[in-house]
């Protein structure tokens, strides 16, 4: 007898390099293919494997992760620069500190919906890895 194809769903998935590939913006499962066809836009499937991606629902959590990691890295240099430099004034502070969340925030956010997605993928979430093998005829 062979692998059953409910043996083959139950095939687990590494996520962490499912996650390291998303962060790089590749497929989960070749890390070749390009997952994004625009900033934020992913592909409905990998260019080069042909995984399906249209099934993630990242939602709001990409935002949220990306907020996270922004707010603890630019508190913490605040908090540095503030410390060593005090005579500073509130403009510059205000000018230096909402560019650079910006900036982060625009450059990491890709490459955290790429791993959210990535985790998506490894966990079989939302109908990633739920693909029904093709019905015989006559069957229900």
């Amino acid at each position: 007898m062979g692998v059953s194809f409910d043996t083959a769903l139950e095939a687990p998935r590494d996520w962490w390099l499912a996650m390291k590939r998303g962060m790089r913006l590749r497929c989960p499962h070749c890390g070749e293919g390009k997952m994004f066809r625009a900033y934020l836009k992913p592909n409905d499937a990998c260019p080069n494997c042909g995984e399906e991606l249209h099934h993630h629902r990242a939602d709001d959590a990409p935002p949220y992760v990306t907020i996270v990691i922004v707010g603890h890295i630019v508190v913490g240099l605040l908090m540095v620069v503030d410390q060593r430099y005090p005579e500073l004034s509130m403009w510059l502070h205000m000018a230096m500190w909402t560019t650079l969340s910006v900036v982060l925030s625009l450059i990491l956010l890709p490459s955290v919906k790429g791993a959210l997605i990535g985790l998506q993928w490894a966990l079989k979430m939302h109908g990633f890895g739920t693909a029904m093998p093709a019905r015989r005829p006559g069957q229900m």
